[in-house]
C-alpha cells in the first residue's frame, strides 16, 4: 500500500499522479478489449454457422450467452469486490475473459462455443463491475469526468475497429481469429494489471456474504433476460414467456423481502438515498432502454431493406463512435467544472433530436441523411456518459464503489436487453420469424417492397417510443441537483 497511499511531498504527489494514468492504460486495455468483441462476433456469426452446422437459434445463443450473464452477476461481483478487494477481481476478470476467448477460438461445436462464450461473460462481469469503482479511488471528483471521457474514446474505438478487423478476418476465412485476437490482448492487460495495480482501500474487517440474496437477485434477472430474449423463439404470447414474466415478478418480491431483512445485503439500499446517485442511475437506465434498439433496428435496416452486407452494414454506423469519441473528454472535462447535470440533460435532448431526425427514413432514404442522425446521436451519447457516469460514481460512498458501480451497470444492461426485445417485437410485427432471426445473425437476404415498407414503419414507431424515453431521461436528469465537484475532490484527498 506505501507505492499508492503516498504523502503529500513533491516527488511523492508526481509518483501519485503517475498512478492515476497507470490505473486508467489499465481499464483502457479492458475497454478496448470488450468493445471490439461486442462487434467482431456479430459479424462472424454467418460464418461460425456454417463452419460448424449450426441452426439459428444456436448463433442467437451464442450472442445471447454472453449478454445474460455478463448482466446476471455484475451486482454479485460487485459485493464480492467490495469484501475482497477490487483489483484482485478485476485481474482475475481480465484472466477469465482471455481464457474463454481462446477456448471460444478452439470450440469444435456450437454448444461449446455458446459454454465458452459463458465463460467470457463471466470474465466481462468481473472487469465492468470493478472499472469505475478503481478509476473512482484515484481521480478525484473534478478529474473524473476527464478520465470517463477517455474511457469513453477507447469504446469510440472499438466500436470502429471492430467491423475493420472483423471484416479483414473474415476474408482470410477463420472466423476463429475473432476470439483469438482477445489472447495477446488480454494476456497482455492481466500482466500489466497484475504488475502495477494496487489495492486503494483496506478490507481488515470479513464482512459476510449475503449468498441467498445473490442467488435470488440472478435467478429474478435470468427469468426478466430470458423472457426478453427467447420471444424472438417462442412469441410474446408463449406460455413459457408467461411463465418466465410470473416467476420474474415473484422472485423480485422475494427480492426485496429478502434484502430488507439482510444485515448485509447485496445490494445496498441507502445508496438510492443519494438524489444524484438513484436520478442519475434512473436516467442511464431510460438512457439505455430508449437508445440501444436504434443500434439494431437501423443495422436491420442496411441490412434487410437495403441489401447491404452485415460488413457493410457495420462500417455505415462509424459516425456514431466517432463523434462520440470526440465528445466524451470533452463533455467529461466540462462536467468536472459545471457537474454533470447541463451536459448530460443537453446530451439527452440531443439524441432526442436525432430520433426525430431518423423519424424521416424510408426505404431509400440517402445515406447522408441517415449520417446526418447517426452523428448528432453520436453528440448526445458523448455528451451524456461520461458526466452521467462520473456522476454516479461521485455520489457513492468509497466502501461501496464495487456494489455502486455494479448497480449502474446493471441497470444500464438490464436496459439494453430490454430495449433489444423492443427492437425484435418491431421486426417479428413486419417480418416472418425465420426472416427475422436471420438478419439478427447477419444472413445476406433481401425483403419484398411491402415488408420493407412494413419495417421501415415498424421502426419509426419504436423510435417514437425512443423519443419520449429520452425526454424522460433528460427530465430525471435535470432535476437530479446540483453538484459540488470541488468538495468533493476535497473530500477525496482528505480521505487519503
Amino acid at each position: 500500500m506505501g507505492e499508492v497511499k503516498l504523502a503529500a511531498t513533491g516527488n511523492q504527489t508526481k509518483g501519485r499522479i503517475a498512478y492515476k494514468w497507470i490505473v486508467l492504460s489499465v481499464t483502457t486495455i479492458g475497454a478496448l478489449m470488450a468493445a471490439i468483441d461486442s462487434t467482431i462476433v456479430v459479424l462472424g456469426l454467418p460464418m461460425m454457422m456454417e463452419s460448424l452446422h449450426a441452426d439459428l437459434i444456436e448463433m442467437i445463443w451464442v450472442i445471447m450467452a454472453y449478454i445474460l450473464i455478463s448482466t446476471v452477476f455484475l451486482l454479485t461481483f460487485g459485493r464480492v469486490a467490495d469484501m475482497f478487494g477490487r483489483v484482485r477481481l478485476y485481474n482475475l476478470g481480465f484472466l477469465v475473459f482471455t481464457i474463454g476467448s481462446a477456448l471460444c477460438g478452439v470450440s469444435g461445436s456450437a454448444i461449446q462455443l455458446i459454454l465458452f462464450r459463458l465463460i467470457q461473460g463471466a470474465g466481462a462481469a468481473m472487469m465492468i463491475s470493478n472499472s469505475m469503482a478503481i478509476l473512482t479511488e484515484v481521480f478525484p471528483a473534478n478529474e473524473r469526468g476527464r478520465a470517463l471521457g477517455i474511457n469513453a474514446i477507447t469504446w469510440a474505438a472499438g466500436g470502429v475497429l471492430g467491423p475493420i478487423l472483423g471484416g479483414l478476418i473474415l476474408t482470410s476465412g477463420n472466423w476463429r481469429w475473432i476470439f483469438f485476437i482477445n489472447v495477446p490482448i488480454g494476456l497482455a492487460g492481466t500482466l500489466w494489471g497484475y504488475l502495477v495495480l494496487k489495492e486503494m482501500t483496506k478490507h481488515e474487517k470479513r464482512e459476510k456474504f449475503d449468498v441467498w440474496g445473490a442467488l435470488t437477485f440472478s435467478m429474478t434477472l435470468i427469468s426478466l433476460l430470458m423472457a426478453l430474449t427467447l420471444s424472438i423463439q417462442f412469441g410474446w404470447g408463449s406460455p413459457i414467456i408467461n411463465g418466465l414474466f410470473v416467476a420474474f415478478a415473484l422472485l423480485l418480491l422475494l427480492f426485496f423481502w429478502w434484502e430488507r431483512r439482510s444485515e448485509m445485503p447485496v445490494l445496498d439500499f441507502s445508496l438510492f438515498s443519494n438524489r444524484i446517485y438513484s436520478f442519475s442511475v434512473m436516467a442511464a437506465t431510460m438512457q439505455s432502454l430508449a437508445l440501444f434498439a436504434v443500434n439494431f433496428l437501423i443495422v436491420f435496416y442496411f441490412q434487410g431493406v437495403r441489401g447491404y452486407d452485415p460488413l457493410t452494414a457495420a462500417l455505415m454506423l462509424i459516425p456514431f463512435p466517432l463523434v462520440t469519441s470526440v465528445m466524451g473528454p470533452l463533455s467529461g472535462m466540462l462536467s468536472d467544472r459545471i457537474g454533470a447535470r447541463v451536459p448530460a440533460t443537453i446530451g439527452l435532448i440531443l439524441q432526442a433530436a436525432a430520433l426525430s431526425w431518423l423519424l424521416q427514413i424510408t426505404p431509400t432514404t440517402p445515406y447522408v441523411q441517415i449520417a446526418g442522425g447517426l452523428i448528432l446521436m453520436g453528440l448526445g451519447g458523448g455528451m451524456f456518459f461520461s458526466p452521467n457516469t462520473s456522476a454516479v460514481m461521485n455520489a457513492s460512498p468509497q466502501q461501496r464503489l464495487g456494489v455502486a458501480s455494479a448497480t449502474l451497470a446493471t441497470m444500464r444492461q438490464a436496459g439494453m436487453v430490454t430495449s433489444f426485445a423492443l427492437s425484435l417485437a418491431v421486426a417479428a410485427h413486419a417480418l416472418p420469424a425465420q426472416v427475422m432471426m436471420q438478419l439478427f445473425v447477419g444472413t445476406n437476404i433481401s425483403l419484398g417492397s411491402q415488408i420493407m415498407q412494413e419495417f421501415v414503419i415498424g421502426m419509426r414507431s419504436a423510435f417514437s417510443v425512443s423519443i419520449v424515453l429520452c425526454l424522460a431521461a433528460a427530465a430525471i436528469s435535470v432535476v437530479r441537483g446540483k453538484e459540488n465537484r470541488a468538495q468533493q475532490a476535497a473530500s477525496h484527498v482528505a480521505g487519503e
